[in-house]
């Protein structure tokens, strides 16, 4: 599994020259919340377009970098374009609240996990009641339900399942860093 806030950051790079095109700034998803792409922190030249790699584009997601194709993979796109992304579109992954359809709020999305074979799946999200919970209590792991027809990933809030509640797990410190490349 991959964790996305773990891949924010890091130098993407075309295969086919080594030249580095950008840093990976955020991720963007369909109307169906799947994973359709990165969206590029390409420097100042860029500061009008929005650069982004469809997902089918990337070849590897390590643990240091993003391999791409080739810089022919680095397109511009309109704003119109990327309306949900994981924190800069106009519709956010993150701080997504998740409640169940019994009205009970689980925590708020801090982070998500994807399968890096799939490639489009969310797999789980990491939860936080907030800063002071995060620390008395540490943040929770709530697995994505198998059918994606049992969670509604809506504009404003996430409604999942009841008994939801019943499926979360602590995140450990050691846990942290769930999805860096494992296998």
């Amino acid at each position: 599994m991959l964790r996305l806030q773990h891949l924010i950051g890091l130098p993407v790079i075309e295969m086919s020259g080594g030249k580095q095109v950008g840093h990976v700034k955020d991720a963007w998803f369909d109307e169906h919340w799947q994973l359709g792409g990165i969206i590029l922190d390409a420097g100042r030249r860029f500061l009008t377009a929005i650069k982004a790699v469809l997902w089918n584009e990337v070849m590897v997601c390590g643990e240091d970098a993003v391999i791409i194709m080739n810089e022919a993979s680095v397109r511009k796109t309109k704003q119109a374009d990327i309306m949900r992304s994981f924190h800069t579109g106009s519709i956010r992954l993150k701080d997504l609240p998740v409640i169940t359809v019994d009205g009970e709020q689980l925590g708020r999305v801090s982070d998500v996990y994807f399968d890096q074979i799939q490639g489009t799946q969310i797999v789980g999200y990491e939860l936080t009641d907030g800063f002071i919970a995060d620390i008395l209590e540490g943040r929770k792991w709530l697995p994505a339900p198998e059918s994606a027809e049992e969670v509604m990933l809506g504009e404003d809030v996430i409604i999942v399942p009841a008994g939801s509640e019943a499926r979360l797990a602590p995140v450990a410190v050691s846990e942290s860093d769930i999805g860096r490349n494992e296998p």
